[in-house]
């Protein structure tokens, strides 16, 4: 390792290029001033945001979106905060809100381990979810995942005492590592038992990241936790 790698800053992801479509530019334009929140502006005060009390969900790494405004439609009581560094990904869940009249989401496009360092507060979290993160199925590329030790421990932390950590992946061994390090991590609980992984739950839509893997004849793996009372 030399000096430049210990000074680089930990990130949650590698920034891949892509230009935004004029719908999905669009989209960012119009309504980020209505649903997008600035990391710089500090701790998030949730009931201000959203005009309202209610359950909190947050999602790391949404994608294009889809997903999130399914179940976002679905419970129109919770209120969601996205996380994606992608903006095309960002402009397509705007234009998706705005297409569905959902209203029950705003979004960072940032960091996100900057995001929960700076703006989520700790046990303000009723539910965090990851789905499908980037697989990195090289192992000298295993290093980049998302789901490692720190980072776990800040999603702890975050979460309510009986709050949810709701992992999903479609490579096996991705989810093996996923339930080694959320099983060692203390202040979580497996909700199947331990070692288990979780059926789908009904609330999660299918992703086009899970119906190609059944395609290819890929499993699908769950993992859901538990803030306990000892975090």
């Amino acid at each position: 390792m030399t000096a430049s790698d210990l000074r680089r800053p930990i990130r949650s992801y590698v920034l891949r290029t892509g230009r935004m479509t004029p719908g999905q530019q669009r989209a960012f334009d119009e309504y980020w001033d209505r649903w997008g929140l600035e990391a710089g502006a500090g701790t998030l005060d949730f009931d201000k945001v959203f005009g309202r009390s209610g359950p909190r969900v947050l999602e790391i790494g949404f994608g294009m979106g889809q997903s999130l405004v399914a179940m976002a439609a679905a419970a129109p009581e919770t209120n969601f905060i996205g996380i994606e560094v992608h903006r095309p990904g960002v402009g397509k869940l705007l234009h998706s809100m705005q297409e569905q009249g959902v209203d029950n989401i705003r979004v960072y496009c940032h960091d996100a381990v900057e995001v929960l360092r700076d703006c989520i507060p700790r046990a303000s979290l009723d539910t965090v979810q990851i789905f499908f993160p980037d697989p990195w199925h090289k192992k000298k590329h295993h290093k980049r995942r998302l789901i490692q030790p720190a980072l776990v421990q800040q999603l702890v932390e975050r979460l309510k005492t009986g709050g949810v950590l709701h992992l999903a992946t479609d490579w096996e061994d991705y989810a093996r590592q996923m339930m080694t390090v959320l099983s060692a991590t203390a202040g979580l609980a497996n909700a199947q038992g331990e070692g288990q992984f979780a059926p789908r739950p009904e609330h999660r839509p299918l992703t086009k990241f899970e119906v190609r893997g059944e395609r290819l004849g890929h499993g699908v793996w769950d993992l859901v936790f538990r803030r306990d009372q000892g975090a």
